[in-house]
Order: structure tokens, then sequence, then C-alpha cells
């Protein structure tokens, strides 16, 4: 298989079972924005293979896993209305994002007040996936397309998964997170 194919040279894409639209589709920007924060995720994950602290390989599979999960999502998306998904969101899937939200919430301290994005690269890039995931749900919901509430509970699930990741990462290595109108 060849990376280029020359059939978008003319500003289309292919979605699932080759139904062509223009790049700059509604779904195809919900999509994208999904392989955005996806790639997010991955330098994230680059930067904490620097360092070291105690929940570090658990914490690198679970993005593991969330990453096969964001195609998923990429997959309902991409296949249009009637046509069958490949890899189907289940409630499972936004289960374990929650179990994990639980989980690490309760190593981290608890929030006194809002506090800004930063810290570490690896925190500071999750923050940013955070801020992408939250703009794929608004890309899903401007597509006008019928798409399953699971994709929107999932997007919704990560983003507080990612924050609570952020502080995480952020607090094993070291980083002071800042409250809003500290100094």
């Amino acid at each position: 298989m060849k990376i280029y194919t020359k059939t978008g040279d003319n500003g289309t894409t292919s979605l699932v079972y080759g139904v062509r639209v223009a790049k700059n589709d509604a779904i195809v920007e919900a999509y994208g924005t999904c392989d955005e924060a996806n790639s997010l995720i991955g330098l994230s994950v680059g930067h904490m293979t620097m360092e070291f602290f105690e929940e570090k390989e658990a914490l690198c599979e679970v993005f593991h896993e969330i990453q096969t999960t964001l195609f998923h999502v990429g997959a309902e998306l991409a296949t249009p209305k009637g046509k069958q998904v490949k890899w189907k969101l289940t409630e499972q899937d936004i289960s374990k994002l929650e179990q994990w939200v639980d989980h690490y919430d309760a190593k981290v301290s608890s929030l006194t007040n809002f506090i800004l994005p930063g810290g570490h690269p690896s925190g500071a890039t999750l923050h940013v996936a955070r801020t992408v995931v939250r703009r794929a749900e608004r890309t899903v919901l401007s597509t006008g397309t019928d798409v399953s509430p699971l994709v929107l509970a999932y997007l919704n699930r990560l983003s507080d998964f990612l924050f609570v990741a952020a502080r995480l990462v952020n607090q094993r290595l070291g980083r002071k997170e800042k409250g809003l109108h500290e100094k």
C-alpha cells in the first residue's frame, strides 16, 4: 500500500466504504480534530518516557488504549449513515474512562481553585490535548449529522480524564500547579 494515492489532489477524501467528500466537510473536520488530539496524547507520552514516576507504565498503557479508541471514534464519524461501523464504541469504553478518572483523581491533591494549564511538557501537552478534545466535541455537534451518543459521551469523559492525567503527571514530576490569580 502506497502512502500517497493522489485521489485527494482535487480537495476530496474518502470516508469509510469509499464515499468521497470535500476535505473541509464538517465530518472530516470532526474526525481530524480527534486525530489531532490523538497526536497530542502521543507527544505527551513521548515527553513522559524521559522521566520516571510510579504510575508511568500503567498510565502509558491507558494512553495506548485511549489512542486506539480514538481511532474507533474516527471510524464512527467516518462511516456514512446507514452503513455498518467496523469499530464501534461501547458503553464499556466510557466506563473505563470513568474508572480511570476516579482512580487517578484519588491520587492527586484536591482542587481548591481553577488551575492554569502548564507544568512539565508532558502535563502541558495533556492540557492542550484536553482543549482539542473539547473542540472535537463542538465540531461533532456542528456536523448536523446523526452521531452516536457514545461518541459525544466518550469525548466528554476523555477531556475529564486528560485534565486529571495532566494534574497527575505534573504533580508526580514536581511541577507545582498555579491557581488562577496566583503569582
